[in-house]
């Protein structure tokens, strides 16, 4: 065990005191901090509900800024949006299962509506002047529609720069060979402060796994997973919705596959597959699920009054809070959420055109806090015995990995803004036991 520092607790003014005179690094009279958001998007929804609860944990904290989500799903606008939070929502991008880029919607070229996009966010951050700009998973955003507003932003001097990558990005030969084609490095360089990992590195460390370079690794910072349990204050109340869907008393077995765009096989198994005895199944079915595997599946759901299928909900965590066990795809945000509220879980990650899911989904299954099965092996026979497999007690998750990557952003956050601890705030935080963190890799990595 190694002992590491975390980022520094705040002092931050009190409830109602005024902000000081001048702001932390631009000399100018200091203002409500403002802070931008963006998601590139173009496959599911996962890039926009990550951020969508970065914003709320930030905009709720004591430094309660203005914030800007910059996304492109315009189903944003069924998802409750948090006090201080605002919306620029982009014309569509989608990936195919090859993963080619096209215009989601807009019958316009590729090339054109990256030009729209880029106009669009850099009109945007030059008129809102964010102090910080944290980008989800690509550094110079989808199809270097960033890269613009970086320079432009850097140039000015007034914005700090963060760089947030989910816990897992690829195979160690894709990520390097990745970042060295989009000058990866180049970018995070000269127009990055920092870079945000919403992971634990006892699950995958990604200095290590991807061979940082020693300036680029000095900008890491383990946050821990997002605690998805935060969600629930999102979320309309999920004993009205189960109310709704009529289901018989019993158990409940929740089957999600994430947006839905490569689910159909999984979500169509389960739906074939023999629930254990006072169980009923749900199928979150995602709103970009082919509409004729819809329809497939909406016949097989018919003929079994103890199965429902829902096709879009803003916030699955309502339904998570009441699930017994889930069968899920393996991306960041469903993982995450199953961590976040211990449930017994069989994922199915997707490993075409990217292997991400499963390489997260070994990793946790190594350390016994889900249950793995290859998409290959899917059948409604096999999930037929996992649902009715005993599986003792809940996973000890929070015992194992770190879930306060929610906690830590505000003072990562604050450490960009120029706050400084007090020394009995210091004294206090090396105190805490939970400084104890295991890191595997040569880097001293700050971690919360």
């Amino acid at each position: 065990m190694r002992l590491l520092r975390r980022p520094s607790p705040l002092q931050l003014p009190a409830a109602g005191a005024a902000a000081p005179a001048t702001s932390p690094y631009g000399g100018t009279p200091a203002r409500k901090p403002r802070i931008a958001l963006y998601s590139p998007g173009m496959v599911g929804l996962g890039h926009m509900r990550r951020n969508l609860l970065i914003a709320q944990a930030i905009a709720g904290s004591a430094l309660a800024p203005a914030v800007l989500l910059i996304c492109e799903a315009r189903q944003v606008s069924s998802f409750a949006i948090p006090a201080g939070v605002d919306c620029l929502t982009l014309p569509a991008l989608r990936k195919d299962l090859h993963g080619q880029c096209e215009p989601r919607y807009l019958d316009v070229s590729l090339q054109k509506l990256t030009a729209m996009r880029a106009q669009a966010i850099r009109g945007m951050l030059e008129a809102f002047e964010p102090d910080v700009l944290i980008v989800d998973h690509l550094p110079h955003g989808a199809l270097g529609e960033l890269d613009p507003t970086l320079h432009f932003l850097r140039a000015r001097g007034q914005t700090r720069c963060v760089l947030g990558l989910r816990d897992v990005l690829e195979s160690p030969e894709t990520v390097q060979r990745e970042w060295r084609l989009a000058a990866n490095d180049d970018a995070i360089r000269a127009y990055y402060d920092a870079v945000w990992i919403y992971g634990d590195p006892a699950v995958y460390d990604q200095v290590r796994e991807y061979h940082f370079a020693a300036d680029i690794a000095q900008k890491v910072r383990y946050t821990g997973y997002l605690d998805q349990r935060e969600r629930a204050s999102l979320a309309n109340d999920s004993a009205q919705l189960l109310a709704s869907l009529d289901l018989p008393p019993g158990r409940l077995a929740l089957c999600l596959v994430g947006g839905g765009q490569d689910g159909a096989a999984l979500a169509q198994a389960f739906a074939a597959a023999s629930l254990p005895p006072n169980t009923n199944g749900l199928i979150l079915a995602g709103p970009f699920m082919p509409a004729q595997a819809y329809q497939r599946l909406c016949g097989i759901v018919a003929g079994n009054p103890r199965l429902r299928l829902i096709d879009f909900l803003p916030e699955p965590t309502m339904l998570l809070r009441h699930a017994d066990r889930v069968v899920a795809m393996g991306g960041y945000n469903t993982v995450a959420e199953l961590l976040s509220f211990q449930k017994h879980a069989l994922i199915v990650p997707r490993t075409h055109p990217r292997r991400e899911q499963l390489i997260r989904a070994e990793r946790l299954s190594d350390l016994r806090l889900l249950d793995l099965l290859p998409a290959e092996a899917v059948t409604p026979a096999a999930l037929t015995d996992w649902l009715a497999r005993d599986l003792g007690a809940a996973p000890p998750v929070h015992e194992r990995i770190n879930m306060r990557g929610l906690a830590c952003l505000p003072g990562l956050l604050g450490e960009l803004l120029g706050y400084q601890p007090s020394m009995q705030q210091h004294r206090q935080l090396l105190m805490r036991d939970d400084l104890l963190q295991r890191v595997s890799g040569p880097w001293m990595l700050p971690a919360c």
